[in-house]
């Protein structure tokens, strides 16, 4: 059974060559199992891409992709499924925070017949910050991406071949990998894993860059569009309620000066939910029209080990939807 090995790398020379030989050490222990790995440069401009083309001459089974420029996580994650022609395809960090040594519960798990198996982490290594940033995720996903409520996602993953077929279709600029998952498959699995201390540097996500990750979400998902709508009534509601009370008040005391400072108080609030719907909407706008210009996904600049493997999988995903000829 052959299993991608999906990487995204980004600033990682000095952890790559660890995470390729470590994986290929476990595969090396289970028997009836083989590897290969697809690695994207995503946009590094230090030693990464020359640390992969090093890797690639040295193991046939090392793929690496140079993308034209930081495309982002999930931009470089949809790049490796492009080129990933295993059985399954497993996702994992370039940082060792996702371990090497744990790939084998995924693949334990994914043997009960599972779509797809996330690894969870009971006990995590990271900072509070990105511990919060991680439950607000958490929250968000199952209310706008439909996640189920018994499934914690996370950076470890498997997917069967079925599935890497149907998120490939997705050509969106703006992918969400999670979000495409969650459109293809509800057969979703958890397994425990171990969380591991990064041992280089830090994260690259940066506040601007989680903030561009959670408006993914909207690509997904019309739920803001309704909360807008929703707050809509609610503040028609709310004016009409106040008006009302306010002419009760002047009839019951006429006497009762109208006030100019809770008028204003009154329009800021309200013109302030009206900007703020005008916002959500020109979100969805503005995708919209970076959709129709045809932004790309990603670009490639070079590869190593690369074959034919992308012309072959577009073939297959052609194959599964183009109608059948008519028999005669």
């Amino acid at each position: 059974m052959l299993i991608s090995v999906v990487i995204p790398c980004y600033y990682s020379e000095k952890t790559i060559r660890k995470v390729v030989e470590l994986v290929m050490a476990e595969f090396e222990k289970n028997k009836g199992y083989t590897c290969e790995f697809v690695l994207v440069n995503d946009g590094s401009t230090d030693g990464t891409w020359p640390e992969i083309e090093k890797l690639g001459k040295e193991y046939s089974n090392v793929c690496g992709v140079n993308l034209m420029r930081n495309f982002g996580q999930h931009n470089a994650l949809m790049a490796a499924l492009h080129y990933a022609k295993g059985d399954c395809v497993l996702g994992m960090d370039d940082d060792m925070q996702t371990h090497p040594s744990q790939i084998f519960r995924l693949i334990h798990k994914m043997e009960e017949g599972y779509d797809l198996v996330y690894g969870v982490y009971p006990q995590k290594k990271n900072s509070w910050k990105k511990n919060l940033t991680s439950k607000l995720n958490e929250v968000t996903s199952r209310i706008m991406l439909n996640r189920p409520k018994e499934i914690v996602s996370s950076n470890f993953w498997m997917i069967t071949k079925a599935v890497q077929e149907e998120v490939v279709k997705y050509d969106s600029f703006n992918p969400y990998i999670d979000g495409i998952f969650y459109r293809v498959t509800h057969n979703i699995g958890n397994v425990p894993v171990e969380h591991f201390k990064r041992e280089v540097g830090t994260s690259g996500y940066t506040l601007k860059k989680l903030i561009n990750l959670w408006l993914r979400y909207w690509n997904f998902s019309v739920i803001p569009l309704r909360i807008s709508f929703g707050l809509g009534i609610f503040s028609g509601l709310a004016g009409a309620v106040m008006a009302i009370l306010i002419i009760i008040n002047k009839i019951l005391n006429p006497d009762i000066p109208v006030g100019w400072s809770s008028t204003l108080c009154v329009v800021v609030v309200f013109f302030g939910l009206v900007l703020m719907v005008l916002g959500v909407i020109g979100e969805y706008l503005g995708k919209i029209i970076l959709i129709l210009n045809n932004t790309p996904q990603f670009i490639v600049r070079d590869t190593v080990n690369a074959g034919n493997a992308q012309e072959r999988l577009k073939a297959l995903v052609r194959e599964t939807t183009e109608a059948p000829e008519p028999k005669v």
